[in-house]
């Protein structure tokens, strides 16, 4: 019988979302490598097979997660050249960093978890400000293109617009997590959609 060969790719994603369940449910502190590899169903050697160390681990589950929402927003972008309505695209593109949804709602658990022990651990601080200028980035983009479109004040300065925006969505993001039952998905919808209309 010729041994099992395991795809280390797929091995350490899979620790990556281990990592994810404990933090969600646990929080950052919970996810050591012993309780990562009993949430894998994973020896704790097998762990320290594909990281270095714990740090190694959360780093790339932070990594993890930057990709994951990346893919996904980016998937959305190119809908920002519709010319005919350029407010339903940026709303549609900045609604996915908004916890809508089950998968949203944990990304942003996490988001939230992973920034703010970048405090005090600063191996965290390069990805916290990844996503941080992430943000920011996308906010710009979608600003840019409803200007470009005509429909948003030419008075309006982008760049400080952006950090409003960014400023807003982080808020709503905040809330919605720690107040879900205040912050529901069509209030956040609603705040944002009447920002955008407010430009």
């Amino acid at each position: 019988m010729s041994p099992r060969v395991v795809d280390p790719v797929a091995r350490r994603q899979a620790v990556a979302e281990a990592v994810f369940r404990v933090v969600v449910r646990d929080g950052v502190e919970q996810a050591s490598l012993r309780n990562v590899a009993v949430e894998a169903g994973l020896a704790i050697g097998s762990i320290r097979h594909y990281f270095d160390s714990h740090d190694d681990m959360i780093i790339f589950a932070v990594e993890a997660l930057i990709h994951s929402i990346n893919q996904r927003v980016m998937a959305h972008v190119q809908s920002l050249q519709d010319r005919s309505d350029p407010r339903r695209p940026a709303e549609r593109v900045l609604s996915e960093v908004l916890p809508l949804d089950d998968r949203r709602r944990d990304e942003a658990v996490l988001w939230l978890a992973f920034v703010t022990a970048a405090r005090t651990q600063p191996s965290l601080v390069p990805r916290a400000e990844r996503l941080y200028d992430g943000l920011r980035t996308l906010c710009r983009r979608a600003l840019t293109a409803m200007s470009e479109a005509g429909t948003i004040a030419a008075t309006h300065d982008v760049t400080l617009e952006s950090e409003r925006l960014a400023s807003l969505l982080n808020g709503l993001t905040v809330d919605g997590v720690l107040h879900p039952d205040r912050m529901t998905p069509e209030l956040a919808v609603s705040v944002l959609r009447r920002h955008l209309d407010s430009l």
